[in-house]
């Protein structure tokens, strides 16, 4: 196959579907478009949920989950790769699995547990599958306050708290770890990068909008866009930061359905 000089980089998404939009495959797929990378996908679940809650979720079989990831990585070059949404044991060992031998690159793994609206989207019992098998095959880990305190079994009630529980993170075997703050009580929102010796506060403004569906996800897939694209980790992660900041600030004056609206993931409300 020839490459033409034009031809965009490819990162891959394995996280579930979400039919308002806002959030899983779609909010990935917006966000490596908007970016510049080309978007696959491999479903591992199909939610019924809009900006006010989910009302059903149906996992993916695992015939299902491989047939996807085979069908996209025997013929796309995939440069790196987004783990959302995964309520399966299974799924979890085929993706660690996968990111083992060399065929899922560079994993961004966001261990989605809680949505927006508050609705628990993985069992307690998958807690173990993520520290012992998924999290050491990351490159970059990305839970937010929530998450982390399942993950790592600590309490997070300030910045103060952050450090200690990205050291956690860190020693599951992820090589960098980024703690997202934004549910903490604070006048910014402040997020917590971590490389294994150094830990790194990034700031910035909290904007008054409940227009917030999705951020985790995009900003996830935006790291692992710029990562496709061949930036640095670091560059990576503030990249994205900006990136998820500006498409917050861009949907706050949305009025998309009754609940937590979805971003702005084209900079539409930016335009002039």
């Amino acid at each position: 196959m020839h490459f033409g000089s034009k031809t965009p980089p490819v990162a891959l998404t394995i996280a579930g579907s979400d039919s308002g939009g806002g959030a899983g495959i779609q909010a990935d797929l917006k966000t490596f478009a908007s970016l510049g990378v080309y978007g696959t996908s491999v479903i591992t679940a199909v939610t019924a949920q809009n900006t006010r809650g989910v009302a059903q979720i149906e996992i993916m079989s695992l015939e299902s989950v491989l047939s996807q990831l085979v069908a996209v990585t025997n013929d796309f070059q995939v440069r790196a790769t987004k783990v959302g949404m995964i309520s399966s044991a299974s799924h979890i060992r085929l993706v660690a699995d996968a990111a083992a031998d060399g065929t899922l690159p560079r994993l961004v793994v966001d261990p989605v547990m809680v949505a927006t609206s508050g609705d628990r989207l993985t069992s307690a019992e998958l807690l173990e599958t993520y520290r012992k098998i998924l999290i050491p095959q990351a490159l970059v880990v990305t839970p937010n306050i929530f998450e982390a305190q399942e993950l790592t079994e600590i309490n997070i009630e300030s910045a103060t708290d952050m450090p200690k529980a990205a050291r956690i993170l860190h020693g599951f075997g992820a090589k960098y770890v980024y703690l997202k703050g934004g549910h903490l009580d604070s006048e910014e929102a402040i997020d917590l990068f971590f490389d294994g010796y150094t830990a790194q506060y990034l700031r910035a403004k909290r904007i008054d909008t409940q227009n917030t569906h999705g951020t985790g996800c995009t900003f996830s897939s935006a790291v692992a866009a710029y990562i496709a694209v061949g930036k640095r980790v670091d560059e990576a992660i503030q990249g994205a930061k900006m990136y998820t900041t500006r498409a917050i600030s861009g949907s706050a004056g949305w009025a998309l359905g009754g609940g937590h609206g979805p971003l702005d993931h084209f900079s539409w409300g930016h335009r002039q």
